[in-house]
């Protein structure tokens, strides 16, 4: 059966349509990544012979502003999963973010979640690389570099909601695509498994530090270090874009800590609040 996604926007625009007394209405029923006409009654929307959306339910939608609601098999319910913090994916203009217990995941002011994604991987990736993806989230990084040409992309990520969530979102579809291996763990134990000089790129994005400090740690970089071949390109997501841009002791420790274990050209990358470096 067919999923749709509704969140406030496309629920408005449909009410609007009601309102007026038309009979079908353009939408997005998949975030944003294409559109189709949908029949209208005056009960509500139509999605198919087994998904009718009534008002109240559509006014319900329109409320919850930061929610996106999963309609199939008649049943509709919102993304999201309590069961340890609070993670849901939000709606934007483009991809959906991911938030956990109220902390957004993503850049996402004055862009999109999935183009400021791609725009990191494009900081470190080039085509024929083999390339780590730490600390995937929804795999947009692990997409985008899979898109730019990359002929293996190793995607990791610890916590099993987050990669439940992904798996409902269509904008992380990609990641089932040949030439991308996801594997679910912690970024810091398995990277010391992996053989050194093994990859050309490496993108981590890494949860705030004080949830995972390790992954700041000269001992992680020195992994990455260690992983990478000769010449090798790391972007580092490190966050905050005032700390970034004016400087700060805990950006500058991150530079120190990624010389300290032998990387250079080490420098900010301002508008994407991370830190490129070269092996």
């Amino acid at each position: 059966m067919p999923d749709y996604y509704l969140h406030t926007i496309n629920a408005r625009q449909a009410l609007e349509a009601i309102a007026k007394g038309l009979s079908s209405v353009r939408l997005s029923v998949d975030l944003n990544i294409s559109e189709r006409e949908f029949s209208l009654s005056d009960q509500g929307l139509v999605l198919d012979e087994d998904n009718l959306l009534s008002i109240d339910e559509l006014k319900k939608i329109v409320k919850k502003t930061q929610r996106i609601y999963l309609c199939s098999d008649g049943d509709m319910f919102p993304l999201e999963d309590r069961s340890s913090g609070y993670y849901k994916l939000v709606p934007t203009t483009g991809a959906p973010l991911l938030e956990i217990s109220g902390v957004k995941m993503h850049i996402s002011k004055g862009t999109d979640p999935f183009t400021s994604a791609s725009e990191m991987a494009q900081q470190a990736v080039h085509k024929g690389d083999k390339v780590l993806d730490c600390c995937s989230g929804l795999g947009y990084a692990a997409i985008a570099a899979h898109r730019l040409g990359a002929s293996e992309v190793l995607t990791i990520e610890l916590s099993p909601e987050v990669m439940g969530l992904r798996a409902q979102n269509p904008w992380s579809k990609d990641l089932d695509k040949d030439g991308i291996v996801q594997r679910q763990g912690s970024s810091f134990e398995l990277i010391k498994t992996m053989p050194s000089i093994s990859f050309d790129a490496v993108v981590h994005d890494p949860p705030r530090f004080s949830l995972a400090g390790e992954l700041y740690s000269e001992e992680f970089y020195r992994e990455i270090y260690r992983v990478l071949r000769r010449d090798g390109q790391l972007f580092h997501y490190t966050g905050n874009p005032h700390v970034v841009k004016k400087g700060s002791s805990f950006v500058d420790g991150v530079i120190r800590r990624l010389k300290s274990a032998g990387f250079r050209n080490v420098e900010k990358v301002e508008h994407l609040m991370g830190v490129r470096a070269q092996k």
